[in-house]
């Protein structure tokens, strides 16, 4: 595991087990909003496909995301791991909704500067919304993704809850090391 994808729809946790597996396994980690993002409004970096693309040349790697249709195919060829976080709707719900309102009543400093705001919760790109609406359409994506020839040989690693998750998170705990708590 050198090269990691870890996908999903937003609120699976893609953020939170990326960061985590790329500090078991000393993988540089990559967090997609942070390089999509590059300023006020909400902005888009310029240099955001050209970014992904020399990240995904790069021989060690974990990226929280299945990327940009730009980049798609190239994380997706060069990547050689998949952790699918296929998690039920109502967990999705649940983390993404309580994440935006904890974002916007503490108006947390996210990427490129931004903030949640309250009337950001009415537009159709809202994460809650997003993740609502686009749950089916993203599980199916993905799937496919994870199933076409060209990206063999492709470990997928598909965890459908919360506890599969935890108990494959705490098995790649690299020998020596302490538990996780």
């Amino acid at each position: 595991m050198q090269r990691v994808l870890v996908v999903g729809i937003s609120g699976a946790g893609k953020s939170t087990l990326a960061r985590e597996l790329g500090r078991l396994h000393g993988l540089p980690y990559h967090e997609m909003d942070v390089l999509h993002f590059s300023g006020p409004g909400w902005a888009v970096s310029p240099s955001y496909v050209a970014d992904l693309a020399r990240i995904a040349e790069g021989d060690r790697w974990i990226l929280d995301s299945h990327g940009p249709e730009a980049a798609r195919e190239l994380l997706w060829r060069r990547a050689d791991t998949v952790v699918w976080l296929d998690q039920p709707r109502r967990t999705v719900m649940r983390r993404v909704l309580l994440r935006s309102l904890r974002r916007s009543l503490l108006r947390e400093r996210l990427f490129g500067g931004n903030r949640e705001r309250w009337r950001e919760w009415l537009l159709a790109d809202h994460p809650a919304w997003w993740a609502w609406s686009q749950y089916a359409s993203r599980r199916g994506e993905i799937g496919r993704l994870a199933g076409d020839a060209r990206y063999a040989p492709l470990r997928v690693v598909r965890l459908r809850s919360p506890k599969a998750t935890d108990v494959w998170l705490r098995a790649q705990q690299p020998v020596g090391r302490p538990p996780l708590t």
